[in-house]
């Protein structure tokens, strides 16, 4: 008797036992508590991974009670994110790291409709956890997320490094149409930041993608800075309305349709200057040329 030790598997079983039940019941409070006592057993217990799932599950249920809009609200939101994260450092710990990766991605798209900057913090983290995995491919989609929500922010310097970011991924896995539309995004952000140069240096290094000089997005492209750097708001309006843009991510595209020449007031290209009528200026080429229009005779 003087040798009983506590039975914490076996505790952490009723009490996940416990947790589902309140869950059917939709007493999502008492379930998130059950849940806790659960992730503490399996902690005391050294099971990282179902201590982890059990934080990531009580989490859960405060978005559930939130959903359902019952008496705890929205306000709880921040704190079904901690737990989220806290298991997802849990996942780390116990080497389930792609685990961690898919818990703060749904993290981010839970607090995303009412924290985009907690949701870009999120989305940020998950594709470092994929990244350090040599996952590439997830963790450019998780730092896509991240910098559509920063342009939507307008932290658009900070877009522009991310964006890069993911085009260098892309890159490293030869997804050369991706980062074709991420040459565009650049643009657009760097236009928007009133950074010509580095927009033009963005289409200008893509020239070393197979399949991207001559194609649709490099073309469309040069036919934008040109423009803009001419100054010619029809042609920059047109590019910008073409359906290569106007369908990108709503985010991007939203970016394209309000670009604006710097100084051009949003209408067309300023012609030359003509003489007025009967005035004082002299001739122009034209009227010179006008003068042998019946011939010499």
């Amino acid at each position: 008797m003087t040798k009983w030790k506590p039975d914490y598997d076996g505790a952490a079983s009723e009490m996940a036992k416990a947790a589902v039940a309140f869950k059917n019941a939709k007493q999502f409070e008492q379930a998130k508590d059950a849940y806790l006592k659960e992730a503490e057993y399996h902690t005391e217990n050294k099971a990282l991974f179902h201590a982890a799932k059990a934080y990531e599950q009580a989490g859960m249920m405060l978005k559930v009670s939130w959903s359902h809009r019952d008496c705890y609200g929205w306000p709880k939101m921040p704190e079904a994110i901690q737990l989220i994260e806290k298991a997802s450092i849990m996942y780390v710990e116990n080497g389930t790291s792609g685990t961690a990766g898919m818990a703060l991605d749904r993290a981010g798209k839970l607090i995303e409709p009412i924290d985009l900057e907690k949701a870009v913090d999120l989305y940020q983290k998950a594709a470092s956890v994929f990244e350090n995995e040599d996952r590439l491919r997830q963790a450019a989609e998780l730092l896509g997320k991240a910098s559509r929500l920063l342009v939507r922010l307008r932290r658009l310097d900070e877009a522009a490094v991310s964006l890069q970011k993911e085009k260098n991924m892309y890159k490293e896995i030869e997804n050369y149409p991706t980062c074709f539309k991420k040459t565009i995004a650049q643009v657009l952000v760097h236009l928007h930041r009133g950074d010509f140069v580095a927009a033009d240096k963005c289409v200008r290094e893509s020239y070393s993608l197979p399949g991207f000089s001559g194609s649709e997005d490099c073309v469309s492209m040069e036919t934008l800075l040109a423009a803009f750097d001419e100054q010619d708001e029809d042609v920059v309006s047109r590019v910008c309305n073409s359906p290569l843009l106007k369908y990108m991510d709503n985010d991007y595209a939203k970016l394209a349709i309000s670009l604006k020449v710097p100084g051009g007031g949003g209408g067309k290209k300023k012609k030359p200057p003509v003489a007025p009528q009967g005035g004082s200026a002299g001739p122009t080429p034209a009227e010179e040329d006008d003068d042998y229009e019946g011939g010499l005779c």
